[in-house]
């Protein structure tokens, strides 16, 4: 989430700390110190914005009521809001509810002393899409945890985003007692980025970075995509329906004589792992966006000459599909989510993290983001040439993918901005062609004396500079 401009007057972060999760005499969650290491951070930082932000820091909470008038305050704010939430996940034994456990919650009182979370999303439902954001670090107790993983999601209202990790019972939790391990990988992937990511993508680092417990439920990740009826978000309010939704059908390709298939570009090697691999006959739920229902699309039988069924074990086909249809934020939220099970299962170096920052960076090419194209484009060069030779094929595709997306940026400012990293690049990769980086040091130096062009529209120097 990051939000600049005068649109919205002010912003809010919320962070609570709920009931201390334990192993016998061992913390695994102490929410304190969670709470505390936060609020070490730059609110700006913090919440994604640099609109005046009101904090709210509520430790040691017992009256689920006093906590529900916080939230309240919270959600009404016209701004970004961030709200986050460490400690146990209890259930309400009467209600079978999922429960936030307060300061003292005991399985008998959580009705009364713990904040179920559907009270969450009915006060974050009717908010503007894009503005919330629920961070979680919690831990599951035993009663909790088998219904957790038969829910497979926390699920939320389309206007809010959920990301975080819920810890099994019985791990031992962090060496040190204190600061828990996701908590801290944000935090220190907040402090190391010197421009702040978007929440999916730090919730992706910290994924790939903490040493999270064995079986740790991660929030959102690929294997929810992967199954039919999980991972559905978009529940209002935050309970699990009575009947599980039924799994949207991903858009069918149209004939087409162009080659598609260079928009989603295929992997250069097999990953030394497979991916989740979904239940067979049954294709990944494609996330819906806000306020919009999913467009189910009638399968053609093998009779009427259907093309062969993609690998189920492959998300790259519906990437690919809505990425057709124009459906970019949908097919965004997936590429993300598999993004995160990526960099967990390889982590943030590898080739196949790589080959999905490619990925996309060819959506953000196609949506026409051509700025987001050409950053995740260098930087998929600067990791590919830390470990691949300078003249390697792969290498030197990326870089020319950065070149091109570079040449399209009509801003001059945008333009700009990325043109010395571009260049940097270029000039390590002594086996591409020249004419690459002779033609980006020109086009610099004439954007250098350009002034802004009007919102949209390109300089004349740049508009020369391409005709040439």
């Amino acid at each position: 989430m990051r939000i600049d401009g005068a649109g919205q007057q002010r912003g809010h972060v919320l962070l609570v700390a709920g009931d201390t999760a334990r192993r016998r005499r061992t913390v695994q969650i102490e929410p304190s110190a969670n709470l505390a290491a936060l609020l070490l951070l730059p609110v700006p930082a913090l919440l994604g914005s640099d609109l005046p932000t009101d904090t709210t820091y509520l430790d040691g909470v017992r009256d689920q009521n006093a906590l529900l008038v916080k939230l309240r305050t919270a959600a009404a704010t016209p701004g970004p809001l961030l709200v986050y939430l460490s400690g146990r996940l209890t259930v309400d034994r009467r209600s079978h509810q999922l429960c936030f456990a307060l300061a003292g919650t005991t399985a008998a009182t959580a009705r009364y002393t713990a904040l179920p979370w559907e009270w969450l999303g009915t006060e974050l439902r009717h908010r503007p899409a894009g503005l919330t954001t629920v961070l979680i670090d919690l831990a599951a107790d035993k009663a909790a945890w088998p219904l957790l993983r038969e829910y497979g999601a926390m699920p939320a209202p389309d206007s809010v985003e959920v990301y975080g990790t819920v810890a099994p019972p019985g791990f031992p939790g962090p060496d040190d007692g204190h600061v828990s391990t996701y908590t801290r990988a944000w935090i220190e992937q907040l402090r190391r980025s010197p421009r702040r990511p978007a929440d999916s993508r730090l919730h992706a680092l910290a994924v790939g970075a903490a040493a999270l417990p064995p079986g740790a439920f991660v929030v959102p990740s690929a294997p929810q995509l992967a199954a039919p009826g999980v991972g559905q978000r978009h529940a209002s309010p935050l309970v699990t329906p009575a009947q599980p939704p039924v799994a949207s059908t991903p858009p069918q390709d149209r004939a087409s004589g162009g080659d598609e298939s260079r928009r989603i570009p295929e992997p250069s090697a097999e990953p030394s792992r497979p991916h989740p691999r979904p239940t067979p006959g049954v294709p990944p739920a494609v996330p819906e966006t806000a306020g919009r229902a999913p467009v189910p699309v009638r399968q053609p039988g093998p009779a009427q000459g259907a093309p062969a069924a993609p690998d189920e074990q492959d998300p790259r086909p519906w990437l690919h599909a809505l990425a057709r249809q124009r459906r970019f934020v949908e097919a965004a939220r997936l590429a993300q989510v598999w993004e995160t099970h990526i960099l967990q299962t390889f982590g943030t170096d590898s080739p196949q993290a790589t080959h999905w920052v490619e990925i996309r960076a060819d959506l953000a090419k196609e949506e026409g983001n051509l700025v987001l194209a050409t950053q995740l484009w260098i930087s998929a060069g600067r990791t590919r040439l830390a470990h691949q030779a300078p003249d390697d094929p792969e290498v030197l595709t990326t870089a020319r993918s950065a070149h091109y997306c570079w040449t399209k940026i009509a801003d001059p400012v945008r333009a700009r901005e990325c043109g010395p990293d571009l260049i940097a690049l270029l000039s390590a990769l002594p086996a591409l062609d020249p004419r690459h980086l002779l033609t980006a040091r020109h086009r610099l130096e004439h954007l250098r004396d350009v002034p802004p062009a009007g919102a949209g529209g390109r300089s004349p120097a740049a508009t020369r500079h391409d005709e040439a």
